[in-house]
């Protein structure tokens, strides 16, 4: 008997003390002592770090990618000048298509794949990010009704 109640509160120590670090209160213990095992299954969910707010360099990359890879019409994981032209004509975008391929297009080999994709957006995301800490919020996003108009 005393053995069990040491057992038990052995293993309810761990996770009292992560929902202790947490802000959320923590639930109502029921009368009884929990089984063991439903309290080694709490634990991992309730020691998790809360995630930040916004959006991390790599949400950023994989939606931007996402949307841009959407040019690579043959499906072979690159674009092509022709590609891209046709797929900013399609957009009907208000640059030159050739000068916006030209800047993705780091090693200049007349394609762009997905690591000149996360190199270009990894440049962008840091400037986005006006407070460095990791995440974009949304007043750091252009286009978002928040977001700082740029000086004219």
């Amino acid at each position: 008997m005393i053995g069990r109640s040491i057992l038990a509160l052995m293993l309810a120590l761990p996770a009292a003390a992560a929902m202790a670090q947490t802000s959320e209160p923590a639930p109502a213990q029921p009368a009884q002592t929990p089984a063991p095992q439903a309290t080694i299954s709490q634990a991992p969910a309730q020691t998790a770090a809360p995630a930040k707010a916004g959006l991390s360099l790599a949400e950023f990359q994989a939606r931007r990618e996402k949307a841009i890879m959407k040019a690579d019409t043959d499906g072979d994981g690159k674009i092509s000048s022709a590609e891209w032209s046709a797929f900013q004509t399609k957009r009907n975008a208000k640059t030159d298509p050739a000068k916006s391929f030209a800047r993705l297009d780091a090693d200049k080999d007349g394609f762009v794949d997905k690591s000149e994709l996360d190199a270009f957006f990894a440049k962008r995301f840091a400037k986005l990010d006006a407070n460095k800490d990791g995440a974009l919020a949304r007043d750091e996003m252009p286009g978002h009704k928040s977001a700082t108009k740029p000086a004219q």
